[in-house]
């Protein structure tokens, strides 16, 4: 790919991110949950918009997850899992969902399964 091509997809993922944040903010009683997606790894935290604070945070790097084996979307749904379990500690039950201007399929549709599996609400 050209420069100009991967500085296209940039600007187009920065315009969807900005219109989805336009419409969810979370609360203290419904955090957002934010999810980033890099090459190798995924990185998910749960945020209270109104104190601007993470709350939770897991990724593919937490060192409950670090051994690194299994394809790219288990690994995803573990975080998933994982994150969940944070929210159950700090008593959150429901958040809303930020994709983050990604493609809700693959990798981010995993994190969200694994945390509704945990028992998120979203």
């Amino acid at each position: 790919m050209s420069d100009s091509t991967i500085q296209k997809k940039r600007e187009l993922r920065a315009k969807r991110k900005h219109r989805i944040r336009f419409k969810v903010f979370g609360q203290t009683e419904r955090p957002r949950l934010s999810v980033y997606r890099s090459l190798n790894h995924i990185y998910a935290q749960v945020i209270d918009d109104s104190t601007g604070k993470t709350i939770a945070a897991a990724s593919t790097l937490s060192a409950e997850l670090k051994d690194g084996k299994g394809k790219k979307k288990d690994r995803a749904k573990e975080v998933g899992k994982l994150l969940a379990k944070k929210c159950q500690d700090v008593k959150v039950s429901a958040v809303v969902f930020d994709r983050n201007g990604f493609n809700y399929h693959g990798r981010i549709a995993a994190v969200a399964d694994g945390a509704r599996e945990a028992g998120l609400k979203f």
